[in-house]
């Protein structure tokens, strides 16, 4: 049973996620010929302020140079 973990950045909508999750699914199930039911999708959202490229913030590098 493959299990898919994805995180993101806080901010799309339901539909979008729900969309996200059914073209993994997919993908699983053309690609391993895993059948739909048996593959797990979790989308984990955070906080640009607590997810950071090179030691800074997302938050802190979209607010710009202080």
């Amino acid at each position: 049973m493959p299990l898919i973990h994805v995180t993101l950045l806080d901010g799309r909508s339901p539909q979008e996620v729900a969309s996200l999750g059914k073209a993994l699914t997919a993908a699983v199930h053309e690609t391993l010929g895993t059948p739909v039911d048996a593959v797990r999708v979790i989308v984990e959202e955070t906080s640009p302020t607590r997810w950071f490229v090179g030691g800074t913030s997302v938050a802190e590098q979209r607010s710009g140079p202080s």
